[in-house]
């Protein structure tokens, strides 16, 4: 696994580095970064599989980073490094597709709980919609418009998706975007993506890779009390019974 970090302490650098080259020699460190700014050149070079970004860096943040190499379509997963003060900012992250995040003082079990994570997720472990196989396979008579809507919801799933902006991404109206896909799909968007949402979210809790009050984030809650009720409208049960049944 090709791993590059962006932290401008030194010593935070040095230490986060011992940790994960101490946890296996498959894990290379391909590049170093003072900032956001370098951190981002150094991507389109060293083409790492893994991006361990502090949140709060000169010149340009971690966030700033993750949106800019995002928007430039380099491919990598990111792990955010924060203090305990900026721990929200961290978990609302995990919605704009931050894979996971670290909070400081880092200690060797949460960086291999990471690793772990990772390396399952590259191996396919875990992955529910590989599983299940493509939205577009599953409804490959819908409208080309609403195959467009179910790519998204498949790869923003965990971001915050509305009718609405959609509409105005694939350039037609709200209310004709709702029509295609009530007739092509069978049921409203919103109910859509949230049954879709608690699919994920189930496959997550049976894997085990994610810790499960982490869960809700993952899918695109940002409030885990409202995930639950959620969860027991699409499912019947709640998520502690949900886990006994596994």
């Amino acid at each position: 696994m090709r791993i590059l970090i962006a932290e401008d302490e030194p010593r935070a650098m040095r230490g986060l580095r011992s940790l994960i080259l101490s946890l296996s020699p498959e894990y290379q460190i391909v590049a170093e970064a003072a900032d956001g700014s370098q951190a981002l050149e150094l991507m389109q070079t060293t083409h790492p599989d893994v991006v361990f970004t502090d949140l709060k860096m000169p010149r340009m943040d971690g966030m700033a980073l993750i949106r800019a190499a995002k928007a430039m379509s380099l491919s990598a997963e990111y792990v955010l490094v924060t203090a305990y003060e900026e721990f929200e900012v961290a978990r609302q992250a995990i919605g704009l597709g931050v894979f996971d995040y670290l909070v400081k003082p880092i200690t060797v079990e949460d960086v291999q709980r990471v690793l772990d994570r990772l390396e399952a997720k590259r191996s396919g472990a875990g992955d529910a919609q590989e599983a299940r196989g493509s939205l577009k396979e599953q409804y490959p008579e819908a409208h080309p418009l609403v195959r467009k809507t179910l790519h998204i919801i498949e790869e923003g799933y965990a971001s915050r998706l509305n009718q609405k902006e959609l509409a105005t991404t694939l350039g037609i109206s709200q209310e004709y975007l709702c029509y295609l896909f009530n007739k092509d799909v069978g049921e409203p968007f919103s109910k859509f993506l949230r049954k879709y949402r608690i699919e994920i979210a189930k496959q997550l809790l049976a894997d085990g890779t994610v810790q499960r009050d982490e869960v809700p984030y993952r899918v695109g809650f940002s409030d885990p009390k409202y995930f639950g009720k959620v969860f027991r409208e699409v499912t019947g049960m709640s998520v502690t019974e949900y886990l006994k049944l596994l």
